[in-house]
């Protein structure tokens, strides 16, 4: 059986304020952070509140999400080297889309582009 990636272990909690700290480095705020996590996943604040709260693992964070964003498929790009469009594994896929909308947002991106 194939080895899961390390990654999917990982709280969300933990990578969260990470995201947090990199676009607000940026001067974004944790706000649109949320308003992009909650446009992929389809959690309410409060449910990605509870998400935190409660130490979810990233895969089971993206396994119950509500709804994942069909429009997620339209993000493309480079994210750690790899091509998010290329990657097979969907919750790999998944984590990476994340990573790359957090991306686009420190980058300066508008929302509206963002959010597809």
């Amino acid at each position: 059986m194939e080895q899961k990636h390390r990654i999917y272990g990982m709280s969300f909690a933990s990578v969260y304020p990470l995201y947090i700290a990199k676009a607000e480095r940026k001067g974004r705020a944790k706000a649109e952070v949320d308003e992009v996590i909650r446009w992929l996943t389809g959690y309410s604040q409060h449910e990605l509140e509870v998400v935190v709260e409660k130490q979810t693992d990233l895969e089971t964070f993206f396994a119950n999400a509500p709804s994942l964003n069909p429009a997620r498929s339209l993000i493309t790009g480079v994210v750690c080297g790899i091509r998010v469009e290329d990657i097979k594994e969907p919750t790999m896929q998944n984590i990476r889309y994340l990573d790359k909308l957090v991306d686009e947002l420190a980058h300066g991106k508008a929302m509206e582009k963002i959010l597809r």
